[in-house]
């Protein structure tokens, strides 16, 4: 039997949620139906790396809407509702319990799912993704003194300082050579790399991990072995290298997948009345004339307003082309990154003041700026976030730093309340 509704989104993410209430805020007047896998409201996952597995992240508020709220303007979310399959011809989801779904619009919001290296199974090894994920490894952190964590990008570096913060001992082990060092490189991975050592956090940098063995018992629960012969001895190992797109569901159906959902710059599927957003969408972003899937709170905020508009003005069709954006925040310091910076373009610092510490670094290819990344320099960002959507000239954004910038927790405030975290 088909259950029809008018629009259907599948996947209660924040990309999603935020489709869904801008959807509303556009005068969209039909019925909308939200589909969510797990039994969780929406969330917010940021804050399972940077406050749940903190010492106080037990009180951590991490819901982003009650059921009341959802109900409040007309959007209708049902939990434990995987899609299994799509059929586009007929526009009918299934589902795992064998129930159907129509729709007339479709939303694709399913995002992402941890990577897992291969010999690095579950349980032996905690990912982070999901609630459950982090209500797991939070539960695990109580009793632990000694962790290994394999892999530095946003979240294993995250997650190593938040551990570090709780008082055990942290190994993380990084096969690229410097935290971050996909995206920042070498000169900025240094500094990254002292500030976690500055803190008690030792690094095995240029190393892989081939394997784990051991049942979480005794003196030695875990033995982390390393690729050229090393072992390390761990109450705990976690790992974060990385995401996967969830599109498995989407096998035998006429929509374009690679590595993502494949739209154009308005967020439209290769399937008429289909649209994908967040994590799992990958589209064109004509601003830096490249492919893009970011996995990244800002872009899901962002780019559910772009679906909602283009799903209700058909006419008048935007493109999305803006400026990447993600923050972290270690050791109570905040990271902040803005464009498409490459480990292997021109970087420059701007700004480096150890002992404050603020650290302002500008990449450029070609003579032209990609990207930019700042700690604790929160006004600075703004400007290269501008500079970067303006196409401003290198040479007129390095002349800006001839003058000394102030900043502090009201430009950060400013930031994050008026361009990105429109809750």
């Amino acid at each position: 039997m088909t259950d029809a509704a008018g629009l259907v989104i599948v996947g209660g993410s924040v990309a999603g949620l935020r489709t869904a209430e801008a959807l509303r805020r556009n005068s969209y007047a039909g019925p909308i139906t939200l589909l969510e896998a797990d039994g969780d409201l929406p969330y917010d996952r940021t804050a399972l790396s940077k406050k749940l597995l903190g010492a106080d992240g037990a009180a951590a508020a991490l819901h982003l809407r009650s059921r009341e709220d959802l109900d409040r303007v007309g959007i209708e979310v049902r939990l434990r509702s995987r899609v299994d399959s799509l059929d586009t011809t007929k526009r009918t989801l299934r589902l795992a319990d064998g129930a159907t779904v129509g729709y007339a619009t479709l939303v694709v919001a399913t995002g992402a799912r941890a990577r897992e290296l291969p010999g690095l199974p579950r349980p032996a090894v905690h990912y982070l993704r999901t609630l459950g994920d982090a209500h797991r490894l939070r539960g695990a952190l109580e009793s632990v003194r000694s962790v290994v964590v394999v892999g530095a990008g946003f979240i294993g570096s995250e997650v190593a300082a938040a551990i570090a913060e709780r008082g055990a001992n942290v190994m993380v082990v990084e096969p690229t050579g410097y935290p971050l060092g996909r995206v920042l490189g070498e000169v900025v991975g240094e500094r990254l790399a002292a500030l976690h050592t500055s803190r008690g956090v030792r690094l095995a940098l240029g190393r892989a991990v081939t394997g784990v063995r051991g049942d979480g018992s005794g003196p030695a629960p875990y033995v982390v072995t390393l690729d050229d012969g090393g072992e390390l001895g761990a109450d705990l190992v976690v790992a974060g290298v990385g995401a996967v797109p969830n599109t498995g569901w989407l096998a035998g159906s006429a929509v374009s997948v690679d590595d993502g959902v494949v739209c154009d710059e308005f967020c439209q599927t290769s399937v008429p009345g289909m649209f994908a957003v967040g994590d799992v969408a990958r589209w064109p972003n004509k601003l830096f004339g490249e492919s893009m899937r970011i996995e990244h709170w800002t872009n899901a905020i962002e780019q559910s307003a772009a679906v909602a508009w283009n799903v209700t003005h058909p006419d008048r069709p935007r493109g999305y082309a803006p400026v990447p954006y993600v923050w972290s925040d270690q050791y109570g310091l905040r990271l902040q990154i803005v464009g498409c910076p490459r480990a292997d373009d021109e970087t420059r610092l701007v700004e480096d003041d150890p002992a404050a510490p603020v650290l302002v670094a500008i990449y450029a290819r070609e003579g032209r700026m990609t990207g930019a990344f700042t700690l604790n320099a929160p006004s600075r960002l703004l400007t290269l976030r501008r500079a970067l959507a303006t196409r401003m000239p290198l040479a007129a954004v390095l002349e800006n730093f001839a003058a000394p910038v102030s900043s502090g927790s009201g430009a950060e405030s400013a930031l994050q309340d008026s361009a990105y975290k429109m809750l």
